[in-house]
């Protein structure tokens, strides 16, 4: 990722240094819709450590294993008589506000407002126990105004928010391009134009941006307006594959039910083998769970190749976590972070064992 807007509140610049994570990771929107949700659940089903568990994510195809999961019963399968509420949030921060709250116990989130909310609670509000999607941001750009990479340079290129994990992988390109930008301004070689998704698509159609590097949907919602993929930021990693969006749960939910918390990665894990089994039945799903959320289902000539440059996967792809954090404090936007610990994955490799599959790697960055 959501991916990934304007924050809700943008706190001051003194602490603009060592703020830059803190944003949305996928960015679709700044209000959060706390809906409370609740799925139905089988008569005589036997109820774990706790009656309800709380869950969030955003309603966009990077946290289609939430959608598909809770549209399907997959998730709720896997908890027994323990009810899922679900809600769904717009912006990272208010997901992790929401976290510490304890209005939600777990949620699907990306890896930039999974940093900052872990590293501004020194690193005691939550853990990261599992990936669940990869990919999905792409370079889109107006092909009568940019013909080449080389031809980035000079022009106005739209991000979803100063920080996020989009912003971040765009300022990093520019300063491997040997540009020069301003990362706080987005001033300099490349105009970097801070924009809502939300509106980005009626900002290239106006002529005032010429290109956005973004997550889906918005990428395919501007090739739809007649943009054309430029780059895809997977063949910017190593096998093609970087985290965009994660599981993280409260400590607090995680001590206190572990078996609640299996259950639910157990759900996920069989909604990614759902997915990727049947992709065209999961794509129905996952625009249909969108229909309910936001009262329009997106077009086929946008989820159809959204849906497939996202791959849905248990890996939480920790290193490429760790590198987003090193892209952000190389250009400037995040003081260096100590990520020891973020992980916590005993859970989901109990979980994978038993289906018979590999353990996954926390990238020396897991809980002691």
């Amino acid at each position: 990722m959501s991916a990934e807007r304007p924050l809700t509140a943008l706190r001051t610049l003194a602490v603009a240094a060592t703020l830059p994570l803190l944003l949305t990771a996928c960015g679709y929107g700044s209000e959060s819709t706390d809906d409370g949700k609740k799925t139905e659940v089988a008569a005589g089903a036997r109820t774990l450590s706790v009656d309800e568990v709380k869950i969030g994510y955003f309603p966009n195809l990077t946290h289609a294993t939430a959608l598909v999961g809770v549209q399907e019963g997959l998730l709720q399968k896997e908890l027994g008589g323990t009810t899922i509420k679900a809600s769904t949030f717009n912006a990272g921060p208010s997901e992790i506000e929401a976290l510490n709250a304890g209005s939600i116990d777990i949620g699907w989130i990306g890896p930039s407002p999974a940093i900052n909310g872990y590293t501004k609670s020194g690193g005691k509000n939550l853990r990261i126990i599992s990936g669940s999607a990869s990919g999905g941001v792409k370079l889109v750009v107006n092909p009568k105004k940019v013909k080449s990479l080389d031809d980035v340079k000079g022009k106005r290129i739209a991000t979803p928010q100063l920080g996020n994990t989009q912003d971040v992988a765009f300022l990093n390109w520019i300063a491997e391009k040997g540009w020069n930008v301003d990362a706080q301004s987005g001033k300099g070689d490349v105009s970097v134009v801070r924009t809502d998704n939300k509106i980005t698509p009626d900002a290239y159609k106006s002529g005032s941006i010429d290109g956005a590097w973004v997550p889906e949907p918005t990428a395919s919602k501007l090739v739809a307006e007649g943009g054309k993929v430029l780059l895809d930021e997977s063949a910017l990693w190593p096998d093609k594959k970087f985290v965009i969006t994660n599981i993280i749960v409260s400590q607090t939910f995680l001590d206190e039910h572990p078996d609640v918390v299996e259950a639910v990665l157990r759900g996920s894990v069989r909604t990614n083998e759902w997915i990727n089994a049947h992709p065209e039945k999961a794509k129905a799903s996952a625009n249909a769970a969108l229909k309910e959320e936001l009262g329009k289902a997106l077009p086929a000539e946008v989820i159809d190749p959204a849906w497939k440059s996202v791959t849905f996967l248990d890996d939480p792809l920790a290193s490429t976590l760790n590198t987003q954090a090193a892209h952000a404090v190389k250009v400037g936007l995040l003081q260096k972070p100590d990520l020891k610990g973020v992980y916590d994955l005993t859970l989901l490799n109990k979980v994978l064992k038993a289906d018979g599959k590999g353990e996954v790697d926390d990238a020396g960055l897991g809980a002691e």
